[in-house]
């Protein structure tokens, strides 16, 4: 149970504290988590009466039937650096892993599956086996490296120059390798299905990278979810950080930086619209200005299920995974994300379906089950996509609509209502194109660093940018440490902490 909610004003009459952190989404809390292990004192407000941002879980549907609000599968969350030096499990995180990542089922009956073995995988290709593990092996087996050498230290790969043409091609968009790489339709849509997670449209650059990127940590360290729903990976978090003395403080909505208690350094884990309604006129205006220009990526319109039994699946295949791709082939996955980069909404969207209580029966009572789901959709729509994801569903899955029990719908807006950071229903927090990976949220040496002495940024409008992997928490927290919490030498990483 986090302490009950305190008014900032009233905080600041109670004490002092090292750094205080607003937001209890997963890289506020990694960064009071890393703060706290260094031994500095931590506050972490958070508005909604919930921590976890977008690691929340709740009865959306039915009683009984646990959702997840936000994020659903993790194939980041696993591999995070950061997390896999935490003591989570010590403190409730379970992680399932389905019996394979990934199924993209297509229009003939079968589906594509991304199993954890590249070689099984491979197999399932037919003459594109070849090439699929020449493409993804090198970089399977230098995952923990690739991580390190984007979210931690760099040390020379195993394949250089596997991971060299990797580089090259994550840098192109996605339909160019797909189509130069794969001759078979089965190939190319289970690239595009993963590619599609950068809401990039698929002739983009770098919406390859996703490709790359999701896939390796498929077959690497596979695709799991928390059992109990994804809240728990903050229950863990937060649990962890009182172990260490931190504090959390939910029902805290902050207006302006002017209402925090004392602290050395400010961490927000908002994003930058949040950033300058509450610090906007302490920011110059040159960085101001950036902020301002900071584009939101397209958002999601979101399906909660319960249902009286298992989907249907034309191909049963489709039962091993947690995660499903519903899309069809390359061509149409790239029409569809094309058309919402338009600012249209497509006939057939490209749909991201998680059926967790397959492999997990305390998502819902015996015998039923839950389904979450979601399409990409212009920043801010107000078009239904309801009936369009199901009939989705249904087109793979015939008789689906005779299992639901109930049907919970969130659009942008509700999206954005239960989570702030959300502008427009964007869960990546931030246009994922070049150059917004490359200045997030703004070109800066220090990405997390503000020109405000002691004010830094941790939201996944900071690198590495969207997912849960509490990277851009434990690098401000880092950069506060090396910033205004140095006291004098630049303190090691706590045993176990991802090097710096």
């Amino acid at each position: 149970m986090t302490e009950p909610a305190l008014h900032p004003q009233e905080a600041a009459t109670h004490r002092a504290y090292d750094a205080v952190v607003v937001g209890a989404g997963p890289n506020g809390l990694a960064a009071a988590v890393e703060l706290a292990r260094i031994g500095r004192t931590v506050l972490v407000l958070e508005a909604e009466a919930t921590i976890g941002g977008g690691t929340r879980s709740g009865e959306l549907t039915l009683p009984g039937f646990v959702h997840d609000l936000g994020s659903a599968i993790h194939p980041l969350g696993i591999a995070s650096p950061f997390f896999r030096q935490l003591p989570l499990r010590e403190h409730g995180l379970e992680w399932v892993h389905p019996g394979a990542p990934l199924a993209h089922p297509l229009d003939d009956g079968t589906a594509v599956l991304l199993d954890r073995s590249v070689a099984a995988t491979a197999a399932d290709l037919g003459p594109d086996g070849t090439a699929y593990r020449g493409l993804m092996w090198p970089a399977v087996e230098d995952v923990d490296k690739i991580l390190n050498a984007t979210m931690g230290r760099f040390r020379p790969p195993r394949h250089p120059f596997g991971l060299l043409a990797t580089a090259l091609n994550s840098v192109r968009s996605a339909r160019r390798v797909a189509e130069r790489a794969f001759a078979g339709e089965r190939a190319r849509a289970l690239f595009a299905g993963n590619a599609a997670h950068s809401f990039l449209p698929m002739e983009q650059p770098p919406s390859a990278a996703f490709g790359f990127v999701l896939g390796t940590l498929g077959h690497a360290v596979g695709w799991p979810f928390p059992r109990g729903g994804s809240q728990k990976i903050a229950d863990a978090l937060a649990s962890y950080l009182r172990s260490l003395g931190g504090e959390i403080r939910t029902g805290v909505r902050v207006g302006s930086l002017a209402e925090l208690p004392p602290a050395r350094a400010t961490l927000l884990d908002l994003g930058p619209a949040q950033v300058l309604a509450i610090a906007g006129e302490r920011l110059p205006g040159r960085y101001r200005r950036a902020l301002e220009r900071y584009q939101p990526g397209p958002g999601v319109f979101k399906l909660d299920y319960a249902l009286d039994g298992p989907i249907p699946w034309t191909d049963p295949a489709c039962g091993r995974a947690a995660t499903v791709h519903l899309g069809g082939t390359l061509a149409e996955i790239a029409a569809g994300e094309a058309e919402v980069g338009r600012g249209g909404h497509p006939r057939r969207p490209f749909v991201l379906l998680a059926q967790q209580s397959l492999f997990d029966p305390t998502r819902a009572p015996a015998g039923k089950h839950t389904v979450w789901a979601y399409c990409h959709v212009p920043n801010g729509s107000t078009v239904d996509m309801a009936d369009r994801i199901e009939a989705q569903i249904e087109r793979f899955a015939p008789g689906f609509r005779d299992r639901v029990l109930h049907r919970a719908e969130s659009s942008p807006a509700v999206l954005e209502r239960q989570n702030a950071n959300l502008v427009g229903g964007d869960i990546n927090g931030g246009l994922m194109d070049l150059r917004q990976l490359l200045f997030r949220p703004a070109p800066r040496p220090n990405p997390w660093s503000t020109p405000v002495p002691g004010l830094y940024l941790c939201s996944s409008s900071t690198p590495p940018g969207g997912g849960v992997h509490g990277m851009a928490g434990y690098w401000a927290a880092r950069a506060a440490l090396r910033g205004t919490l140095c006291d004098g030498t630049e303190p090691a990483p706590a045993d176990g902490a991802v090097p710096v």
